[in-house]
């Protein structure tokens, strides 16, 4: 009898990049060497005009995933009904590769902070969040896939801890994984764990997607920027991942101090090389 854990994520279709407005004329004039596009869900739920021009053009030449910001699946007044009908018609409209959000909670009494705040890793919490998942799962007919965040403080009232709560998330509400190596390394700077542990620790059948992108080093503190290019120590956490999860849809974000197009694709070749190589060296 096999002891391989169950995988229930779609196959990798290979190495994308987050779709930013200045690379549009890029992607509109020839084709490029990504595999697949993530577009922000919130920037395409919309009722017409040009993004949905340029997304229904860019969505003939590239699959696409869609992620999201402002799903709040961690808010005890669990998800916006009107949001989640717009977010299901963009679902219609892409038929993503599959849909992600953030394991957070966004805002209180109706109104949006903007930010990706993080949870209490509670009983409680865990309970909350699963419902939430649930319904977001029952109105899409789909599984979700959800990012862990990077974080700068820690509730005192936590009993177990990320890791723990998000493989018992995916057990109990059935969903899936977007890691991002970038917000382990962060995470685990600001909070004195061991990113390596945290990897170890996620359900290898889970993991749908990884993020990988750059941030600002203050020395004592990382802020999770994506303004500057993947840093070594990512790379290197990244090269565990894959060494764990093996084959897993790898792309890169960036959000500030956007570079040329051509930069953007030099990193990505370095991830196929780094997830090439442990592939290799297991296959070996």
């Amino acid at each position: 009898m096999s002891t391989r854990p169950a995988v229930l994520t779609r196959p990798s279709p290979g190495f994308g990049l987050g779709l930013r407005t200045v690379h549009y004329p890029d992607f509109l004039a020839q084709p490029q060497a990504v595999d697949w596009l993530e577009i922000i869900s919130e920037n395409y739920m919309v009722p017409g005009g040009k993004p949905l021009r340029m997304l229904d053009a860019l969505r003939e030449r590239y699959p696409m995933a869609m992620h999201g910001v402002s799903l709040s699946i961690g808010s005890v007044a669990g998800p916006d009904a009107s949001y989640l009908k717009k977010l299901a018609a963009l679902v219609q409209r892409v038929d993503p590769l599959w849909v992600s959000d953030h394991l957070c909670w966004t805002g209180v009494h109706g109104r949006q902070l903007h930010d990706l705040m993080p949870l209490p890793y509670t009983d409680e919490a865990l309970a909350l969040v699963v419902r939430n998942v649930r319904q977001v799962q029952d109105a899409l007919g789909r599984r979700l896939v959800l990012e862990n965040v990077s974080s700068y403080v820690q509730f005192q009232s936590s009993h177990m801890t990320e890791w723990e709560f998000i493989a018992r998330l995916c057990e109990e509400a059935d969903c899936l994984l977007l890691l991002d190596v970038n917000n382990i390394h962060v995470s685990s700077v600001n909070h004195g764990f061991d990113a390596v542990d945290f990897i170890n620790h996620i359900p290898v059948g889970r993991v749908q997607q990884i993020h990988l992108a750059g941030h600002t080093d203050h020395g004592d503190h990382i802020i999770d920027t994506h303004d500057h290019p993947v840093a070594d120590a990512v790379w290197a956490l990244y090269a565990k991942a894959c060494a764990r999860f093996g084959a897993v849809a790898t792309m890169i974000e960036r959000d500030d101090h956007i570079p040329p197009l051509p930069e953007l694709l030099a990193e990505l070749d370095q991830a196929r090389r780094v997830a090439a190589s442990v592939l290799e060296r297991q296959a070996a």
